[in-house]
């Protein structure tokens, strides 16, 4: 790749909490509902769990190094909302606290901005207890534990997210079940999904009280491309993107809900908790929008039968798209990266947006000489950042690209079968390794020569 193109687009690399960290049970930690998930027979693969993970609390500084050695501009991690507020509210563990607050501190030391995201799944079991998402009273349990958040580092973080993926935490954490809390109900689902967006609102509210910092929200909208050119299937790529895509930005960016999908959940759902008037505190204004890109989809009408993309539109089918597959059975497409950011710009524009995971699974480990060789995680790294440095050509404002992710990590529902970091985990050890991805970011960075705005 031309480093010349890479301009004053910051480039960075991204974790979350639960899925670095470790320590769950340590220093005054409450639990979350990954913690309970997880304890569950069936709900992750080999019955991983996130009790260890990448050790990330005790190797931290080591952690820290090898960022700066990488030479990254920022760095995006999560906070853990069990370890502030142990029972979800009240006062703040101090430890819990005080991991970040030197965080911050050891990351500006070593001339690498910090980037928060406030909440990626790991909602404090106590509050799942009470009702979790479904429940309103979550959505200002969040905005109260934001502000105690920011209180501590809103006078050196300039740059937060209130949520991540809410898409996510709404449906395949209260439709599929597949991930935390593991509800199959379409009611819980829908309401989910609308206190998500209520507490984003009112964490954005709250945190402009506290911290100057740029506040935004990431989104995982996706290209939804019809199987044909049938009329079924056309109107069912439509509907896909509307769940997907359209009813989380119309709300945020536009403040109401596409009518379209509205009128599909009501057909299933009760709908009253999606009060109008909250609409004026979800659209509050947010300095920047992020982009969690993967792989495009494609759909096509059919007969009724089971579905993952969102209540009530059981008749759309998704469909293989061709392309190499990654080890997650996702397949790479960097074009489609083009077509969603150009589609976020005309469509909600104009707003400053970073990609803030963009990555692949490869089953890549250390070979005879101990190095890790991973020339496709590179190809699709380069090729998507090449296809978004496309849509910037093209007028997108970007700002950034953060690659997925910075170690390998508890993948969630696949535990730690599933490796996209750039940077090697021996769980049994915890050894550190840079894959070949790591020196290419690397040397990326070298040859560009300075931080944006350095």
């Amino acid at each position: 790749m031309d480093h010349n193109r890479l301009g004053d687009l910051s480039l960075g690399v991204a974790t979350s909490a639960y899925q670095i960290e470790g320590a769950v049970d340590r220093d005054g930690r409450g639990q979350s509902i990954w913690d309970t998930f997880t304890a569950r027979a069936g709900t992750v693969k080999n019955g991983d769990t996130g009790e260890h993970a990448a050790a990330h609390y005790d190797n931290v500084v080591d952690d820290l190094d090898l960022l700066s050695w990488l030479g990254v501009d920022v760095y995006r991690f999560s906070i853990a909302w069990p370890r502030i507020l142990p029972e979800g509210v009240g006062r703040p563990n101090p430890a819990g606290i005080g991991f970040y607050d030197r965080l911050v501190d050891q990351l500006l030391e070593r001339g690498i901005t910090p980037s928060v995201t406030l909440y990626h799944w790991d909602l404090p079991e106590a509050l799942q207890q009470k009702g979790g998402w479904p429940n309103r009273d979550t959505a200002e349990q969040f905005a109260e534990y934001a502000l105690t958040v920011a209180r501590t580092l809103g006078d050196r973080v300039t740059m937060w997210a209130t949520l991540n993926e809410p898409w996510v935490a709404a449906f395949v954490g209260h439709l599929t079940g597949e991930h935390a809390p593991g509800i199959r109900d379409v009611q819980a689902a829908v309401d989910a999904a609308h206190h998500l967006l209520l507490g984003h609102g009112l964490a954005t509210q709250a945190l402009r009280t506290v911290t100057l910092g740029k506040v935004g929200i990431v989104l995982n909208p996706t290209v939804v491309w019809p199987a044909s050119d049938r009329p079924e299937d056309i109107a069912a790529a439509d509907l896909a993107d509307g769940v997907r895509n359209r009813w989380w930005f119309d709300p945020v960016l536009r403040g109401s809900y596409p009518a379209d999908v509205l009128q599909v959940f009501e057909s299933v759902v009760d709908t009253d908790g999606l009060r109008p008037e909250d609409l004026d505190v979800i659209s509050s204004p947010i300095d920047w929008l992020g982009i969690n890109y993967y792989t495009p989809e494609s759909v096509a009408g059919g007969p009724p039968g089971d579905d993952a993309i969102g209540p009530g539109i059981d008749h759309v089918k998704t469909r293989p798209v061709e392309g190499e597959h990654t080890t997650m059975g996702w397949v790479v497409r960097p074009e489609a990266l083009t077509e969603l950011l150009v589609r976020v710009h005309n469509d909600y524009g104009p707003i400053e947006l970073w990609i803030t995971e963009n990555g692949a699974a490869y089953d890549t480990g250390p070979g005879p000489d101990g190095t890790v060789a991973d020339e496709a995680r590179v190809r699709y790294l380069e090729s998507h950042l090449s296809a978004a440095l496309d849509a910037r050509d093209q007028g997108v404002p970007l700002a950034g690209y953060i690659a997925w992710s910075f170690l390998d990590n508890f993948e969630w529902a696949e535990g730690y079968e599933q490796r996209f970091g750039i940077i090697y985990v021996d769980y049994e050890t915890q050894a550190r390794i840079a894959k070949q991805s790591a020196h290419w970011l690397r040397d990326l960075l070298a040859q560009r020569g300075r931080r944006p705005g350095s």
